[in-house]
């Protein structure tokens, strides 16, 4: 007589945060040889975090991320529940009574602060509350100002391209997008003429990437002005432009745009590099010209004050320096790095010692740096610790399911047919003006789409 042997129980993983950063970690973990039930757990209606509500509408390449996305939501073993708030809808002691594990993946959604005077002013913005504005975000404002003829945009990142582009265009080139009516009508009432974008530091050690910095002349509407002033390279500039591919493609994008003149078209976006943004400067409240100081590079790619000091009449500053992460509730937080508290992606104590059962993978993890497909091998490092760690073995968790709790608790919770009924209603929206989907926006419609099946 044989003895037969019992496979091993899946692993029930809970993934707090349904962007890419948390998907790519449900998705490795499907991949493995250990059996896995996975729920995706997000305080939103919808999928795909930044991917949905942090990435400028007429980027074309959201669709290829959101079908890769989309895949690994399809699989048998991984749930997602939207619409669940942790903290409020759910805590801590609730998802350690059901998981053997919990990933937090929740991003980074605010924006970083810059320390200057005027800040506060009216007519002052974080890039991170403009960006949800237009992409459709649930949880802000519907209307946004923009009475600004002149604007600067500060930073030298991707974000800040995306705030430039969106300020720059007129809102019928938007239009082919997923934009709701609300942001149509906004761009609509934009008089923005000049958009002034500054960067600290010289050509070379901006963070754009090449596809990003192209696209601004994609516009029929934009001329695109590459200021020579601080168009200049050290030592470490040259090296970086002879070895480095990626910096190779920016450089050969910004020569053919650096002192060329406008030819007349209605809005003109300008580039200017190492100016530093020291005052916000300002009238009875309101934004009313920003005051660079003009830096020179150091020779070994960072930059020093000259005290040379420019003032620009702009009535509107856009601040995209960068997210940063919020703290949990019950989850060790590094304050100073705005990350949690961790060691490749396993939670840590205030005593520098690793949490059990608790991870964390993507911004949350280790700070806005780096494009979405830097998050799959961010996540690959965090699996590996889990898949360690966290044994089948063990007494399975006792608590009830996840989405039972939610239901005694009455939460509206989502679900993933829940936002095929969305997707759908979507794209149904968008089919009598021949786009491909307007954005439902308002979170009570969300929820209400997405629950006809269950209510």
């Amino acid at each position: 007589m044989t003895e037969q042997t019992s496979s091993p129980r899946p692993l029930r993983i809970g993934v707090i945060g349904a962007g890419p950063a948390g998907i790519y970690a449900a998705d490795i973990l499907t991949k493995s040889e250990v059996p896995v039930e996975i729920d995706v757990i997000e305080r939103l209606p919808a999928p795909y975090g930044l991917v949905r509500y942090g990435v400028a509408p007429d980027h074309p390449r959201i669709k290829e991320i959101i079908k890769a996305l989309r895949r690994v939501l399809d699989h048998d073993n991984i749930r997602f529940i939207g619409n669940v708030n942790y903290g409020t809808d759910i805590q801590l002691e609730d998802l350690r009574s059901h998981y053997d594990a919990v990933i937090f993946a929740t991003g980074a959604f605010a924006d970083r602060d810059l320390d200057i005077p005027g800040v506060d002013l009216d007519g002052s913005y974080g890039a991170a509350d403009f960006v949800s504005w237009y992409d459709g975000h649930p949880d802000v404002p519907r209307e946004w100002p923009l009475t600004a003829q002149s604007v600067a945009v500060l930073g030298a990142g991707n974000v800040a391209l995306d705030v430039a582009r969106v300020l720059s265009k007129t809102a019928d080139e938007m239009l082919v997008t997923e934009i709701p009516e609300n942001v149509y009508q906004g761009l609509k009432a934009n008089q923005a003429t000049d958009v002034h974008v500054f960067a600290r530091r010289g050509p070379v050690q901006v963070k754009f990437s090449p596809l990003e910095l192209r696209e601004l002349a994609h516009s029929p509407n934009v001329d695109v002005v590459v200021h020579p002033e601080g168009f200049e390279f050290d030592e470490a500039s040259m090296r970086a432009a002879n070895e480095d591919k990626h910096v190779k493609q920016v450089m050969k994008t910004l020569n053919a745009w650096v002192g060329k003149d406008p030819t007349g078209k209605i809005h003109r976006l300008h580039i200017h590099f190492l100016e530093a943004p020291v005052e916000i400067q300002g009238e009875d409240g309101k934004v009313v010209g920003l005051r660079t100081e003009h830096m020179e590079l150091t020779g070994d790619g960072s930059v020093r004050g000259t005290g040379e000091f420019t003032d620009w009449p702009v009535q509107a500053v856009y601040r995209a320096v960068g997210y940063r992460s919020s703290s949990l509730p019950g989850i060790p937080f590094d304050d100073s790095r705005h990350v949690i508290s961790n060691d490749g992606g396993r939670v840590l104590d205030v005593d520098g010692n690793q949490v059990e059962g608790l991870y964390c993978t993507g911004w949350i993890k280790r700070g806005p740096v780096g494009l979405i497909g830097h998050t799959k091998s961010d996540a690959s490092e965090t699996v590996s610790h889990i898949l360690k760690e966290v044994s089948p073995d063990a007494p399975a968790p006792s608590g009830i399911d996840i989405t039972t709790h939610l239901e005694l608790r009455g939460v509206n919770y989502t679900t993933w047919a829940g936002w095929d009924l969305l997707d759908a209603h979507e794209v149904k929206l968008g089919e009598p003006h021949s786009r491909e989907r307007i954005k439902v926006v308002e979170r009570e419609d969300m929820v209400r789409i997405s629950r006809e099946l269950l209510d």
